[in-house]
């Protein structure tokens, strides 16, 4: 009996976590900092969040497809450095647009290396974040490139109706199209068919192919967008922007209760995953604990959420995952395939 009840409590927290999570944080906040529940610390959560949340959200569909892209945070230091350092010759605004094609040339790399050659996307894009890395350091000598216009993107940080920032606007803007597209079209229906189950997708007559090569590409225009707003805001482009973000952004994926499996997960869900791990880590900093020790945090945390997903979850999220995968096919087959 005790042991059914601690199992049935776990299952609650597990499928909770996000709300227990932000509770959790609102609380201790409140009880440790008088200003802690206030509409300024909000705005800067939304705020600081919107760069990991950018890389979040790309993280989404390729984690409901049943991939990963480790890339992401050398390619995010790529379009950064590049956003800046081509401004005096090309201008800000087009600099800008080259940021962001970056990302998805980068996505590109990833698709055909995955699609095209079968590299695991965990080998491909573990080369690509190696030499994306590299790359951003030898074409910058190492150094940051400061902005010839450090006023022009100064605007993503102002305040927006009390709670909000530009960037915090474009972030929250992205994660709703997102969400209706994985929810609302066929497309996204047939993307957790995919992740669920590639050989029922593939019989069910969906582009499993295109799908996978579709969120890589994906995955890489949102980090170059991560880039390009960490640049702008900064005035600063610096070819080690996104390297310790990685781990973040697969984190509030994780917290919004996407599985790393495939099949699971929803760009909403993501958005509160990230401002549930921005209110940890600004109550962190608030309260005086070192970056260092909250990277410690973040690492504990995901493996805390992965292990406890999978043990409440056990064979019945294995059945789970193939009921949901037969029911999205025999609802692709009945609508047409893409």
């Amino acid at each position: 009996m005790m042991r059914l009840n601690i199992g049935t409590i776990g299952n609650v927290v597990v499928r909770y976590r996000l709300l227990v999570m932000l509770a959790a944080v609102a609380v201790f906040g409140g009880w440790t900092l008088d200003d802690f529940l206030t509409l300024t610390t909000l705005q800067s959560i939304l705020d600081r969040a919107a760069v990991v949340g950018f890389l979040a959200l790309g993280l989404t569909p390729i984690l409901i497809a049943g991939q990963i892209d480790l890339s992401i945070g050398s390619i995010m230091s790529l379009a950064a450095y590049a956003t800046i350092a081509l401004q005096p010759d090309l201008g800000n605004v087009p600099a800008a647009f080259i940021g962001l094609g970056v990302g998805i040339l980068a996505g590109v790399v990833n698709a055909l290396a995955v699609v095209v050659f079968k590299v695991t996307s965990l080998v491909a894009t573990l080369a690509t974040l190696l030499i994306g890395a590299s790359l951003a350091l030898l074409i910058s000598n190492g150094q940051p490139a400061s902005s010839a216009d450090p006023l022009f993107g100064l605007f993503l940080t102002d305040n927006f109706l009390a709670i909000l920032t530009p960037r915090s606007v474009l972030f929250i803007g992205a994660a709703l199209l997102m969400f209706v597209w994985l929810k609302g079209t066929p497309s996204g229906r047939n993307l957790y068919a995919v992740g669920s189950s590639m050989p029922a997708a593939i019989s069910a007559g969906i582009n499993v192919n295109g799908y996978i090569a579709g969120v890589f590409v994906l995955s890489g225009f949102c980090a170059g967008a991560a880039g390009v707003i960490q640049a702008l805001s900064s005035a600063t482009g610096s070819p080690i922007a996104g390297s310790v973000l990685l781990i973040p952004a697969i984190t509030a994926v994780v917290i919004g209760g996407t599985r790393l499996e495939g099949g699971r997960g929803s760009s909403l869900a993501t958005l509160g995953g990230v401002v549930a791990l921005g209110a940890l880590t600004t109550l962190s900093e608030y309260n005086g604990v070192p970056s260092y020790t909250q990277a410690v945090y973040t690492g504990l945390i995901l493996i805390l959420l992965i292990t406890l997903d999978r043990i409440a979850g056990g064979d019945e999220g294995k059945t789970t995952r193939t009921l949901r995968s037969a029911a999205v096919a025999k609802q692709t087959q009945q609508g047409g395939t893409s």
